[in-house]
């Protein structure tokens, strides 16, 4: 029996149309993250530095933001309830580390960050002292502007550390206009966003602190492949065919994102695990749902991608061992903190400036 994306709390009378195809029944199984019905918002913040090159020790900065994170002055209740870092080279060759970190409600970041001494250390940082780059993404979607889905049913990923329970499968899934039809916000809201053209001219940020206001209707995809568990077969079809594929669709984005509506994508690899090497996500912003959506439905990279994936599915008879997640965020202005300590011009959202 399939079920719907959109928790019943949330569901109300659409004024949107969905997408979903009459009688539709997707070709492979698709699970979602079930949330607390008292869970109103969540949060994810980036930590990154930046360094000219990979060979830097960027050992201490990475304990600097571990402390804080660990913090023994934090209650429990207000530590992040999942973090994991990752690494990216970015389209000026500069070696970026970020360690991601989640919390079930801006309550408890706000309280982590405070009572950990983050908050004044980050204030306190001064770009002219700093040997690299600092930047700080943080997000906080109300519920009704989060949708996640998941390849497998038992294995959580990002966000949904957090979950209370799992459903599934689902309907919405594998088909054009899935993703919206799996955010609640849509029901009765278009997300037109603020529309990015990339400036001529751009000022320089280093040695500066630079604040970037938050977009309308901003699009955050978060989209992971964990292959540590496949079979040596399975695993030598991802390596050799559907890892180059998705490679490439995460350059493009990367250097000729603008194009498209996407003024930031990282593709990372997970660190600090035996499984690292086996683990990549792609994290990428753009100005609006449809952008995202463009992208996916008709530039030749993303159809590279999906078609892919429908034959690596079909070759191994749907049986995959492969596990992919993504979670896409819909914010509004007030919900996105983006700050950049030292950081060059094509970092992130410095793009928008």
């Amino acid at each position: 029996m399939l079920e719907t994306a959109i928790p019943e709390h949330l569901r109300t009378e659409r004024t949107m149309p969905t997408s979903t195809p009459p009688n539709f029944d997707p070709p492979f199984p698709a699970y979602i993250a079930r949330y607390p019905e008292s869970a109103k918002d969540l949060v994810m913040a980036v930590v990154g530095i930046q360094h000219a090159a990979e060979v830097a020790d960027m050992a201490p900065s990475v304990e600097t933001v571990n402390s804080f994170f660990a913090s023994a002055a934090v209650p429990i209740s207000a530590r992040p309830r999942y973090q994991e870092q990752a690494s990216s080279v970015d389209e000026r060759g500069f070696y970026n580390l970020v360690c991601i970190a989640y919390w079930p409600s801006r309550g408890d970041f706000d309280a982590w960050s405070t009572t950990s001494g983050f908050e004044a250390w980050w204030q306190g940082l001064d770009p002219e002292t700093q040997p690299h780059g600092w930047f700080l993404e943080v997000f906080f979607p109300t519920m009704d502007r989060l949708e996640t889905v998941f390849s497998n049913n038992e294995v959580p990923a990002g966000a949904a550390h957090m979950r209370v329970g799992v459903s599934g499968p689902i309907q919405e899934h594998v088909y054009w206009g899935s993703m919206r039809d799996r955010l609640a916000v849509a029901q009765t809201d278009e997300l037109k966003g603020q529309t990015w053209h990339r400036a001529s001219e751009t000022c320089d940020p280093s040695h500066r602190r630079v604040c970037v206001p938050g977009r309308p209707n901003l699009a955050i995809i978060r989209s992971g492949q964990d292959w540590s568990d496949t079979r040596p077969e399975e695993r030598k079809l991802y390596v050799e065919t559907m890892h180059p594929t998705l490679v490439k669709g995460m350059d493009f984005l990367r250097d000729h994102g603008d194009e498209v509506g996407c003024y930031s994508c990282r593709f990372m690899s997970v660190q600090g695990d035996k499984n690292g090497s086996d683990h990549t996500f792609g994290l990428a912003y753009f100005d609006e749902l449809a952008s995202l959506e463009g992208w996916s439905k008709r530039h030749p990279t993303h159809l590279a991608i999906f078609g892919g994936f429908l034959a690596y599915a079909k070759t191994l008879n749907n049986n995959i061992g492969l596990r992919l997640f993504h979670e896409v965020l819909v914010l509004e202005p007030q919900q996105q903190r983006f700050e950049y300590v030292n950081c060059h011009v094509g970092t992130g959202m410095l793009k928008s400036l």
